[in-house]
């Protein structure tokens, strides 16, 4: 039997992976590496303790999997060498296929914004090419389910969607479209060693977004640019750690610079349908 391993399944998108899987194949072919066992005993699957920072354990875990479905990991100052470690132990354990999830951008060079995310993802992918594995690459666009945090708790009660982001549009998607995408990956043939953008069929700037809210909401809502300097005042004055306020700038700036305005077909392929909109997606959150 065919066995697919999921990393970093007690996180939203490899739980949602998980349910997607098994309406697809039998819960005997699916196992899932969790740092924690115990948090992963609702999965209903198989589980093998894994760390991305010991080397031993993902040996381990990897054993007998043919199918790895490979989710990157969330510590960004420790996310390349732990990458590393799970190439290079999937490689000797044998792992077929490797499935990674990596991260949409226009740029692959230092100069970019967010240049300290990106370097682990690119230097993943040609780790993973050059392992010899088959491989599929899911760039995964920004999350529509980021929106509401990027914009704040109290955007409605503000009218106000205070970004440095000028008129940059994103692709958003929602991540259950990406987990969906992912499964049909997962188990159908044809995807070895190609590379796919998941990003929606069209982009949405902040100002877009502001209208959505203003006919969900029946209040106007407007976006404001600052200057990343005028941002970065005014959330360590409401309290938000230093490092937080920098990423968020930074991933502004990237915005307003169009590293993610790279709207597309193949989620939409590999869907089988539309994905999510801007629109569905802030009416589910704010037209409650």
């Amino acid at each position: 039997m065919n066995m697919i391993l999921i990393t970093g399944a007690t996180g939203h998108l490899g739980g949602l992976v998980v349910d997607f899987l098994l309406k697809r194949r039998h819960a005997a072919g699916i196992s899932v590496m969790a740092r924690d066992p115990g948090r992963a005993k609702e999965l209903h699957v198989a589980i093998r303790p894994g760390d991305y920072n010991e080397y031993g354990s993902l040996l381990t875990a990897f054993k007998g999997v043919d199918q790895l479905y490979f989710i990157s990991a969330s510590d960004v100052t420790r996310r390349e060498l732990q990458h590393m470690n799970v190439v290079k132990a999937a490689a000797e354990a044998g792992v077929r296929h490797v499935i990674y999830t990596s991260f949409q951008r226009k740029k692959d060079n230092p100069d970019s914004p967010i240049a300290f995310v990106t370097k682990a993802h690119i230097d993943t992918e040609a780790a993973i090419i050059n392992a010899g594995f088959l491989y599929t690459i899911l760039r995964h666009n920004l999350y529509l389910d980021y929106v509401p945090i990027y914009i704040g708790e109290h955007v409605i009660e503000r009218g106000v969607i205070y970004q440095p982001a000028g008129k940059g549009k994103v692709a958003y998607a929602a991540r259950n479209d990406m987990a969906e995408a992912g499964v049909n990956v997962l188990t159908s043939p044809g995807h070895e060693n190609k590379t796919y953008d998941f990003s929606n069929t069209r982009s949405w700037s902040y100002s877009d977004i502001a209208k959505i809210l203003t006919e969900v909401s029946g209040k106007k809502i407007t976006h404001v640019s600052p200057t990343a300097a005028e941002f970065k005042t005014s959330m360590l004055h409401e309290g938000l750690p230093d490092e937080v306020v920098d990423s968020a700038a930074a991933f502004a700036l990237a915005i307003k610079a169009g590293e993610f305005d790279t709207p597309g077909t193949e989620l939409e392929k590999l869907l089988g349908h539309a994905p999510v909109s801007a629109e569905e997606y802030l009416r589910g959150v704010y037209g409650k």
